[in-house]
């Protein structure tokens, strides 16, 4: 053995197996790195839940700003696009996170309803301290659901969105709304325009997206006042389908003074319906009566004529090319429009190409027009009590005018209408 050496005896390894000194330097540098790495996951795992809580907050004004466009008739792509821009606003990254619009929502309590509108936003979120244990991006999601609900019923809407006067009651005409509510979309101070000293009108509220510009003698039954700068109204008929212009032509002239008249449709439409079709306008006299089915004046007035009978009972009149109304203030009308089918609740339907055009409608006070007067895209001169007892007559058109006594009713669920909602509010439901 060499000099110096020395042999590790069991007596000298027991007690280096007893030596305590170090043994805390030595436990924490084998439990550091993990306490590090429990650290640094804790901390990253707090941030994941402020990202994700930052994502629902976004999924939430995002929703909401997509149900505003709901309300307001507005297509898919308007609201993605105010979905997309409420939540970059709040902290989506454009570019890198996700949004999915549905209208209807997919999934969840209320899937398949079309007044409400689900989002859902994604992110892959990076890793920083915790590539330690995995190098995948952590996926954080939010969703939200906006419903359009509650909210009254109006029997008249005005579409123009910028015209003066878009509704305007003159002269001396009494107008009464029963039980219902008129809307103006127009954003200018005075789209609803009441003039002249003996004027009076009667209604549940009046909405305008602009400014009311009335008289004493507006007398509101379910409002204390007007509701200005209201949300824009939707028209419930914007996804109705123009008819197509097919049939074959007939006279254009129907029905004799002092006889009685039936007209019926021998031709089926496209969308089912029986057809007939007048080329040049309709001219009516006498006592007439119209079988169910769609009636087409291609150009030209569809005239009613004084001392005229005109009865239909599920009917519509389509009126292209420029064809316009014109039923004289002395005709008596009993229309209906279908209950059911692709023309549910029409029964005067002027095409949306035809802008610019003016009608009017009068009638005696026992007429009835039960449905709707849809002229999306022309002004309409409106004097007549239609409604009658058990009614319903519902005005869209661009703009309106009355000038006579006239009386309408929102009663109109036996007539295949369509409601105009208005003072909707929007709700997050899920």
């Amino acid at each position: 053995m060499a000099q110096g050496s020395r042999r590790l005896g069991p007596r000298r390894f027991g007690r280096f197996l007893a030596e305590t000194r170090g043994t805390v330097a030595v436990m924490t540098a084998l439990t550091f790195p993990v306490l590090i790495g429990g650290m640094a996951l804790g901390t990253e795992a707090s941030y994941w839940y402020l990202s994700q809580r930052k994502l629902q907050q976004a999924s939430d004004l995002a929703a909401y700003a997509a149900a505003v466009q709901v309300r307001s008739g507005r297509g898919r792509a308007d609201m993605e696009a105010a979905a997309s821009d409420i939540a970059v606003a709040s902290a989506f990254r454009r570019g890198e996170d996700r949004i999915t619009v549905a209208n209807p929502p997919g999934s969840g309590g209320l899937s398949g309803d079309p007044m409400a509108v689900e989002v859902v936003v994604d992110r892959q979120q990076i890793r920083f301290f915790s590539l330690i244990y995995d190098t995948e991006p952590v996926a954080i999601s939010a969703r939200a659901v906006a419903r359009v609900q509650g909210g009254g019923d109006a029997c008249l809407l005005a579409l123009d969105p910028i015209a003066p006067g878009a509704i305007t009651v003159s002269g001396s005409s009494v107008v009464v709304f029963e039980g219902c509510d008129v809307a103006a979309n127009s954003n200018a101070d005075n789209a609803f325009l009441m003039s002249g000293g003996k004027v009076e009108l009667t209604a549940g509220c009046v909405h305008s997206v602009g400014g009311v510009s009335a008289t004493s003698s507006l007398n509101l039954t379910a409002c204390a006042a007007p509701n200005e700068q209201s949300a824009v109204i939707r028209d419930p008929y914007s996804d109705l389908a123009t008819p197509l212009n097919v049939g074959t032509c007939a006279p254009s002239r129907v029905g004799r003074n002092n006889a009685t008249t039936t007209e019926t449709p021998y031709e089926t439409h496209p969308l089912g319906m029986p057809v007939r079709r007048y080329c040049g306008g309709l001219e009516i006299r006498g006592d007439v009566t119209f079988d169910a089915g769609l009636y087409i004046v291609d150009g030209g007035p569809l005239r009613i004529n004084a001392s005229t009978l005109v009865k239909g009972d599920g009917v519509t009149f389509f009126l292209t090319n420029g064809a316009t109304l014109a039923i004289n203030g002395g005709a008596d009308l009993e229309l209906t429009a279908p209950g059911t089918g692709p023309l549910a609740g029409i029964l005067f339907f002027g095409d949306r190409a035809d802008t610019g055009l003016s009608h009017s409608v009068n009638g005696t006070a026992g007429s009835t027009l039960n449905g709707a007067v849809y002229l999306p895209s022309s002004d309409l001169d409106y004097s007549g009590n239609f409604s009658g007892t058990y009614g319903c007559t519902q005005v869209v058109v661009r703009r309106v005018t009355f000038t006579g006594n006239s009386a309408l009713n929102v009663d109109c669920s036996a007539a295949g209408t369509r409601r105009i909602p208005v003072s909707e509010t929007i709700a997050l439901v899920e």
